[in-house]
C-alpha cells in the first residue's frame, strides 16, 4: 500500500537504565552452564548480544510508554489535544485489561474525543500500529495520532533463571528457553500527521506485508517465560523476509542500492548477518543497537530509528527501509522518506 498524505512529526525512545551484561546472565546459569558442558560465555558468543537493559522493579509498561510519549510529543512540537488517536503495541502489559492503551491515554491527559487501543502482533505490532494509524490520516478521520510502546523484561528473564535453575534443565529445555535471555528493555513513541499540516514532516511513502502462519507454533511467550525453536524459527523468518522483500521490490520499487538506512528488527548478530546476505543489503546501512540493548520486541525498530537520528545516521532526503519480523510469522516492509 502506498500512502500519499501521511508523514512522520515526532520520535522518541528511552533506555531503561540497569545494564545487564551477558556474563552476569551466565553467571547466575553456571550450574545448567556446567551440566550439560556448555560454553560459559554462550549467551554472548552465539548471540552477539552483549547487554541489555532493565528497568526497576515495579517499573510498569504503561509509565515507559508515557515517558517515550511526553518525548515524542515534545519532539512533534503540537497541542496533544489535537491527537486523534493513540495506539499502544507493547508485548509487556500492565493487565490483562484495561488496555496499556487506555492508561497512557490517561497519563498523557488526552482529550475524550481521541480513541486508544492495544495493537498485538508480537514484534512487529509498532510497524502495525503506524500503518493503522497512517490508514486513520489518509482517509481523514483523524489528523495527527501517536503509537507507543513500553517493554520490561527483568521479570521474564529472571524467573526463568530461577525456574531452570530449581528444575533438572537439560540441554534441550535449555535450548527451548534460550532466546528469553537476549530479550531488553526499552521505550518508544513515534507521532504521525497529514502531511499538508506537517510540511517538515518525514513521508510515509508506503508499507507491504505478508504473513506464514504455518509457522505459528515455532515460538510461544508467556508472562514468565518464552519457548522457541530458535533454528526452525530462524529459518522460516529469513524466508518470509526475502519473500516481502521481494514485494516491497515491485510494489515500492525497491532496489538495496537506491535505498540509504535499513532499520532491521535488532534480535542478534547471526539472524542480523544472515538477514543481510539473504537480501543483498549494504552492511554499512544497517545501524545495529542488539549488542548492547538486546531484543526490545516491538519497540526495536522504533528505539533503533531514533538512536539512529541521535548518531547523525540519517540525513534530509534519505529513504529509509523499516522492516520487521514478529513470531506467528508476520513480516512488514515500509519506507520513509526523510
Amino acid at each position: 500500500m502506498e500512502f500519499q498524505e501521511v508523514s512522520i512529526i515526532g520520535l522518541a525512545h528511552v533506555d531503561a537504565p540497569h545494564r545487564i551484561t551477558s556474563a552476569e546472565l551466565e553467571n547466575q546459569l553456571l550450574p545448567i552452564i556446567n551440566r550439560i558442558h556448555a560454553q560459559p560465555d554462550m549467551i554472548q558468543s552465539l548471540t552477539g548480544i552483549v547487554a541489555r537493559r532493565f528497568w526497576e522493579p515495579g517499573r510498569r509498561p504503561s509509565e515507559v510508554a508515557t515517558m517515550a510519549a511526553e518525548k515524542a510529543i515534545s519532539d512533534a512540537g503540537i497541542d496533544r489535544s489535537r491527537i486523534g488517536i493513540l495506539l499502544n503495541t507493547s508485548v509487556s502489559r500492565d493487565y490483562i485489561e484495561p488496555s496499556v492503551a487506555c492508561l497512557v491515554h490517561g497519563n498523557l491527559g488526552l482529550s475524550p474525543e481521541c480513541m486508544n487501543f492495544d495493537v498485538g502482533n508480537a514484534c512487529l505490532a509498532f510497524l502495525n500500529g503506524m500503518e493503522i494509524v497512517g490508514n486513520m490520516i489518509e482517509r481523514g478521520q483523524v489528523d495527527y495520532g501517536i503509537v507507543v510502546d513500553g517493554e520490561g523484561s527483568r521479570f521474564v528473564v529472571e524467573t526463568t533463571i530461577q525456574r531452570l535453575l530449581a528444575s533438572a534443565c537439560d540441554a534441550e529445555t535449555f535450548r527451548a528457553n534460550f532466546a528469553t535471555f537476549t530479550l531488553g528493555s526499552g521505550g518508544a513513541a513515534l507521532v504521525l500527521a497529514r502531511s499538508d499540516i506537517a510540511p517538515n514532516g518525514h513521508r510515509l511513502r508506503g508499507t507491504v506485508s505478508l504473513a506464514a502462519t504455518q509457522h505459528s507454533d515455532l515460538c510461544h511467550g508467556q508472562l514468565d517465560g518464552m519457548q522457541t525453536d530458535a533454528g526452525a524459527l530462524m529459518v522460516a523468518g529469513l524466508a518470509l523476509a526475502n519473500t516481502t522483500f521481494e514485494k516491497a521490490k515491485k510494489e515500492l520499487g525497491w532496489h538495496p542500492d537506491d535505498l540509504d538506512q535499513f532499520i532491521l528488527h535488532q534480535v542478534s548478530a547471526v539472524h542480523t548477518a544472515k538477514l543481510i546476505a539473504l537480501l543483498g543489503l549494504d552492511d554499512s546501512k544497517v545501524f545495529k543497537t542488539f549488542p548492547e540493548y538486546g531484543n526490545v520486541g516491538p519497540a526495536a525498530i522504533p528505539i533503533t530509528l531514533s538512536k539512529a537520528l541521535a548518531e547523525g545516521r540519517i540525513q534530509k532526503g534519505d529513504r529509509v527501509a523499516l522492516m520487521g519480523i514478529g513470531s506467528g510469522l508476520n513480516c512488514t516492509m515500509m519506507e520513509v522518506r526523510w
